[in-house]
């Protein structure tokens, strides 16, 4: 290759001089070594002679000249412009209704698959690990028993001391009981064990299967001919489901322990007194409706954390993302059905 290439504008010079040829080829006939500066000079000349409204052969350029050329040309160039004119309204409205019908969509045949995979594992035909259902059920029980402590006393010893405030007007502070023991049975206790899954299992869940996504074991699930809502999405569902129940009843008692500390410790409330009030106050209904709540709450936290994972894109980032959208999925199912589900308790006297 001659030391030495012309410059581009030279040859655009002469190629806005030409009058008649409108066709362009190259001649590399005497080339034995070649670099990037051909390269850079062929593309170049290329842009050029086409703004003029050549022709260009390349078929006299070295074949791995040709490659290169044609692999640049194969992927289209960024459009890097930021500051662009936004698109109209209507346009943004119905791209987010698109959007919104296709998350519908995907999150329907997610419930429906997980749904096939629980009545496969009812009927003893589901293909996962039994160590990894012990895992999990450790994952989401055991291990979530010293946040879920400390939160559950924490808004029973706030119930209690924002209901004696009002109370120690009336010198009627014995309720703190009835107020603490009703608010942790029904609504508190499953919901705060609930807020604290989402936050804390669903999170993990999405991010779990998200990086098994970035890792392309799902995918290699699916060519061994397993499927990944059993093996994968099973186990976490049915550890969650199981254990969350559990985990209310735990919050319930340890709110009401709470309650006490405040009524015993602060308003000089008899422990006997306050005992009877909280048994008197609470019955078996009151139990049921708070598990009732926290197996939905389990199945929603399960859905929400597990779509994330699987939904997730094949980076890092998207893994934080998938993990973030779990969180917020999860506590905004958690909220929404347990405002469901006190509409529908008060509409059937429950």
């Amino acid at each position: 290759m001659q030391d030495h290439l012309p410059l581009p504008a030279a040859v655009e010079a002469e190629l806005a001089g030409a009058t008649s040829a409108r066709r362009l080829s190259f001649d590399a006939g005497g080339v034995d070594a070649w670099d990037t500066g051909l390269l850079i000079f062929v593309l170049s000349v290329q842009d050029a002679a086409k703004s003029l409204g050549f022709t260009v052969e390349r078929a006299g350029l070295p074949e791995g000249v040709r490659k290169l050329l044609d692999l640049a040309a194969a992927v289209p160039e960024r459009d890097t412009k930021r500051g662009g004119a936004p698109p109209p309204f209507l346009a943004r409205v119905g791209r987010g209704a698109l959007s919104g019908l296709s998350g519908a969509r995907e999150m329907i045949t997610f419930v429906g698959e997980s749904t096939i995979a629980l009545g496969h594992a009812m009927l003893g035909r589901a293909r996962f690990r039994r160590v990894d259902l012990m895992l999990n059920i450790q994952e989401a029980g055991v291990n979530a028993l010293g946040i879920v402590s400390l939160i559950s006393f924490l808004i029973g010893l706030i119930l209690a001391f924002v209901g004696a405030i009002q109370l120690r007007q009336f010198g009627a502070q014995i309720y703190i009981a009835d107020l603490v023991a009703i608010g942790m049975a029904r609504e508190m206790g499953a919901m705060m064990a609930a807020i604290i899954m989402a936050g804390r299992t669903g999170a993990a869940f999405a991010a779990q299967l998200g990086t098994m996504r970035v890792n392309e074991e799902i995918d290699a699930l699916s060519t061994m001919g397993i499927s990944p809502f059993e093996f994968l999405v099973l186990p976490r569902m049915l550890g969650l489901i199981l254990m969350m129940p559990l985990l209310t009843v735990y919050a319930n008692l340890v709110g009401i322990f709470g309650g006490a500390v405040v009524a015993v410790g602060m308003f000089k409330v008899g422990v006997v007194p306050y005992w009877h009030h909280t048994w008197n106050a609470v019955g078996l209904d009151d139990f049921a409706a708070g598990l009732i709540k926290s197996v939905v709450f389990g199945v929603l936290i399960a859905i929400a954390g597990c779509l994330r994972g699987m939904q997730s894109g094949r980076s890092s980032a998207a893994v934080g993302l998938a993990a973030t959208s779990a969180v917020v999925t999860g506590i905004v199912f958690v909220i929404v059905s347990d405002a469901i589900l006190t509409v529908v308790y008060d509409a059937i006297g429950f």
